[in-house]
């Protein structure tokens, strides 16, 4: 995934529901076709973020697994 990022949000280590939490907060304070990527190890986030995206209307671009971690990219709406 080598698509570019406006911000990058680091939740390696926290458990559900706190990478959905602060990716929520972390978008609220971003313009409108930003994309942030979120950091995560929780299992959880592969359902959790993209999920959060249906129910926000935010768009969920994808997720690159390396190891642990995985990285997500949302583009707020």
């Amino acid at each position: 995934m080598a698509q570019a990022y406006d911000e990058d949000l680091d939740c390696e280590g926290l458990l559900c529901p706190l990478p959905v939490l602060r990716a929520r907060k972390r978008l609220a304070g971003l313009a409108p076709g930003a994309v942030l990527r979120v950091t995560a190890t929780d299992p959880m986030a592969a359902i959790d973020l993209p999920h959060f995206c249906a129910e926000a209307g935010h768009a969920f671009l994808g997720a690159e697994r390396d190891g642990a971690v995985t990285r997500y990219l949302i583009r707020r709406s």
